[in-house]
């Protein structure tokens, strides 16, 4: 079980802007109760699947003295705004404490480096846990339940939640897959024999063959630090991964849709926001955020390619799942 010292107190959840139900005061909460401090960001897609485990642990522990809050990071610029951390957190069923830390003042004073990122804080106000990235759920909320008799040694606690996924459960296997590729010029990979023409329009060409690890633009876009945007209708992104699921961090032009087709290699599945017209198949996007593309039940290789159907899309980041069950 990862432990720091005992003597390493919590530093105050300063600096940032309660969005929701706060704010909370390490120091007041001495004596009073146990912090979870959760570090995410709604487009993060390892951040999303542990948010199930911490929405139900503030349900089944905020009665026995367990604090969370939700200290959320932007990933990107668009995530800083209240609103759509707001909606996210609805949408994700998280009823607790949520600050945004858009400055990382937060993130700076734990000495953070992941999403998402777990701090537990005793009712001394000393970190006694900490755990980064998913999994190890059940370690986790032992050692929330330890810190909570502490607090209370006449605490009845119940078993662990159970694993809510298949790949949650022990014997699951996680794979090499394809890392995740950005598509802003700051830390993309792109494979178009030009390169990338940084904050300009460029008309890019796809000649093939796709190499893994690489994405390729064609048409007509706008390499920006954080996102590549269309800049025409048309204008499309291939690639060949290695992974069970793909998701894409996307967002429309201000008060505006885009609809983006997509063609997937062979008999992968589509996933849960790819819907049909036909044999075609199209997300839209219609806010900033994470949008499943595909949903396989094992880790397989294949390509896909996405067009936008009109200017305006900015692609932000692929992220690819790796454990499945055997």
């Amino acid at each position: 079980m990862p432990q720091i010292s005992e003597t390493i107190y919590a530093p105050e959840l300063d600096g940032g802007q309660w969005i929701q139900h706060g704010p909370v005061g390490m120091k007041a909460l001495r004596g009073k109760a146990v912090v979870l401090v959760d570090f995410w960001d709604y487009t993060c897609v390892n951040c999303i699947r542990t948010l199930p485990y911490v929405a139900g642990w503030h349900r089944r522990y905020a009665d026995s003295g367990l604090v969370v809050v939700g200290v959320h990071a932007p990933e990107f610029s668009f995530a800083r705004e209240g609103s759509q951390v707001a909606e996210a957190a609805a949408r994700f069923g998280l009823e607790y404490p949520i600050v945004l830390d858009n400055e990382y003042a937060i993130w700076r004073a734990y000495s953070n480096r992941f999403w998402p990122a777990k701090y537990l804080v005793d009712s001394k106000g000393r970190i006694r846990y900490y755990h980064f990235g998913e999994g190890s759920y059940q370690e986790t909320e032992l050692a929330i339940q330890g810190a909570l008799r502490e607090l209370n040694p006449s605490a009845s606690l119940p078993p662990p939640i159970e694993p809510m996924r298949d790949m949650d459960r022990p014997g699951a296997v996680c794979y090499r897959v394809t890392p995740e590729l950005y598509l802003g010029h700051a830390r993309g990979q792109f494979g178009n024999p030009e390169g990338v023409m940084r904050d300009r329009p460029h008309d890019y060409r796809d000649l093939g063959p796709h190499v893994e690890g690489m994405t390729y633009l064609a048409g007509r876009w706008r390499v920006e630090s954080e996102s590549a945007i269309s800049e025409v209708p048309g204008a499309a992104i291939s690639l060949r991964y290695t992974a069970r699921d793909v998701n894409l961090v996307m967002a429309p032009p201000a008060d505006a849709t885009v609809r983006v087709e997509i063609k997937i290699e062979g008999s992968q599945k589509p996933g849960d926001d790819v819907k049909f017209d036909g044999d075609r198949g199209f997300i839209t996007v219609d806010r900033p955020r994470m949008y499943s593309l595909v949903a396989n039940e094992s880790v397989v290789s294949g390509s896909l390619v996405l067009r936008a159907e009109q200017a305006g899309l900015s692609a932000y980041a692929f992220t690819f799942i790796s454990c499945a069950v055997t």
